[in-house]
């Protein structure tokens, strides 16, 4: 291995000269531009600010998106503790009394009749759900097909129940309980939540 001045030297050339040499700042050109007053042009500056407010539409319509979807998660979520609120009372009632008044079905809408729980067609007849007559004033919830009601976060809620027998192959008949809970300001939206159960006549 041998020295040169004081250090120990290299074996080869080593990658120094295939490196280019590195600009210098102080050199005249860079010293020019730096001190240079010459400012943005008309179409440079029109540009720039269209791409701002490009930038700055796509960040208000991302945060208009977010509070949509924000807003519509509540829904969902209080209409479904609507829901299985109303699905309760029917737990904690008798197979026999499980039933909508026979009068209030009379008087129900067409948004009612043309819900999927009820068939494919609409309106729908309500002809073939559970009823009895109801006694009560106001009827228990649990009577009623169609209710309007406040929800936890103080918007409005219809609550609409549909109760149909079913017969499984060789086995005995049933009842089904639907619960739809929907927008109580436009009936016409797609339901905030829907839950189903089936009730056997040996729960009571």
């Amino acid at each position: 291995m041998c020295r040169r001045q004081g250090h120990l030297g290299r074996i080869g050339r080593g990658i120094d000269p295939l490196e280019g040499r590195r600009r210098l700042a102080d050199r005249e050109s860079v010293r020019v531009r730096l001190r240079s007053e010459r400012g943005f042009g008309l179409i440079e500056l029109l540009m720039a600010m269209v791409m701002l407010n490009i930038g700055i539409l796509a960040i208000v319509a991302a945060f208009n998106s977010g509070m949509f979807a924000l807003n519509r998660a509540s829904k969902i979520s209080t209409a479904s503790a609507l829901a299985d609120s109303q699905m309760e009372q029917y737990r904690a009632i008798t197979y026999n009394a499980i039933a909508l008044d026979s009068t209030s079905l009379g008087t129900v809408d067409n948004t009612y009749k043309c819900d999927a729980a009820l068939g494919a067609s609409c309106p729908n007849s309500t002809a073939g759900e559970v009823s009895s007559s109801c006694s009560g004033s106001p009827l228990p919830n649990e009577c009623v097909p169609s209710r309007n009601v406040t929800g936890a976060d103080r918007k409005k809620y219809r609550v609409d129940t549909y109760i149909l027998y079913t017969t499984p192959t060789n086995g005995r008949q049933l009842k089904v309980v639907t619960v739809v809970v929907r927008d109580g300001t436009t009936l016409s939206a797609r339901p905030y939540a829907r839950v189903t159960s089936t009730f056997d006549p040996s729960t009571g």
